[in-house]
């Protein structure tokens, strides 16, 4: 047992480097990377194998996320999250920046059901997008455009044209785009997300823009299973975007993986009721005050509100915005 009461978990951040990420991280969200370097993505919560979030303040220093979980399940995720771990507590969700440098290649992600058939076994992956900055012309795809079928999808990949058959658009920094599990996608260069998505690594590369790597030779593809796996029915998919002029939480995705919520303006609640919650603030300050303690968060900062804590309250500046996840609602 964690014989602590609840208190806000900053975590140490995970950064990843590959060949799309840049320099963004550390110059826009503050993250500790070198000057130069190809740094893709900082995971911000994690407890999947040996990716594994690890407490930085209070009592619990250097614990991992798994760790946690193994002490005292019910104190981190709650009876709720409990129930439907099977009798394995892990930690569902996964927080992470990304910086997309170049275009990412185009995947789509099974469903849990096909992920528990791999032989690896995993969950699926659901996602949502929140988009921090866009650089101009930058584009995010997401979902097929309509009347796309099995047999056009496996005809465009097949003749170098997947583009063609993709709904694409421009964003702009504050648009949320959900990614259910099926539905084809990538994120152009550009571009620096948040993103929400089940503690999963099912993915399939479905088309990689005919580049070739170091070595002169394509990246595998997983063409087969990513057009078994894929939603033909839910067509493009748009973007989400916030009222600006709304005080507290406006929710901006709502499904069976999480809620992902959004506050601009003003002060809201959060915790309280034996769930977890995750915070994070892609734009701006905020402050969050539990249990008359103060914890003020900078861009790029996240923490996680275990089950065990007392109803908080949480403010943000003015131009600034702070994400909100949570375990979907019963």
């Amino acid at each position: 047992m964690i014989n602590a009461p609840g208190y806000p978990l900053k975590f140490r951040p995970l950064i990843k480097q590959t060949i799309w990420g840049g320099s963004k991280l550390g110059t826009m969200l503050g993250k500790p990377i070198e000057d130069a370097g190809d740094y893709a993505e900082s995971w911000e919560l994690v407890d999947h194998g040996k990716d594994q979030s690890i407490v930085e303040n209070g009592k619990l220093t250097g614990k991992s996320l798994a760790e946690l979980i193994e002490a005292d399940p019910a104190w981190l995720l709650g009876p709720s999250s409990l129930e439907k771990s099977n009798g394995e507590p892990h930690f569902p969700l996964l927080l992470k920046y990304l910086d997309c440098n170049r275009v990412l290649s185009v995947q789509v992600h099974p469903d849990d059901a096909y992920g528990a058939t791999m032989p690896v076994p995993d969950l699926g992956k659901t996602e949502a997008w929140y988009v921090v900055d866009a650089e101009p012309g930058a584009l995010i795809y997401a979902g097929l455009k309509t009347g796309v079928d099995k047999i056009k999808l496996a005809e465009a990949v097949a003749t170098g044209e997947t583009e063609k058959v993709l709904h694409s658009f421009s964003p702009s920094p504050g648009d949320c785009v959900f990614i259910p599990a099926g539905t084809v996608h990538a994120l152009g260069a550009g571009l620096v997300i948040a993103e929400i998505q089940q503690s999963s690594d099912t993915t399939f590369r479905l088309f990689d823009w005919n580049r070739v790597g170091a070595d002169g030779n394509p990246r595998p593809l997983h063409i087969e299973q990513s057009l078994e796996v894929t939603d033909y029915e839910s067509g493009p998919v748009p973007a989400r975007k916030s009222h600006k002029d709304q005080s507290g939480w406006q929710t901006l995705v709502q499904c069976d993986k999480f809620t992902l919520d959004a506050m601009e303006r003003g002060s809201d609640r959060v915790g309280g009721d034996n769930r977890f919650h995750i915070l994070t603030v892609p734009r701006g300050s905020a402050k969050l005050v539990c249990d008359g303690e103060t914890t003020v968060l900078s861009r790029g900062e996240s923490i996680l509100l275990p089950a065990a804590i007392s109803e908080c309250e949480i403010s943000v500046e003015a131009n600034s915005t702070v994400l909100h996840a949570e375990p979907p609602q019963e």
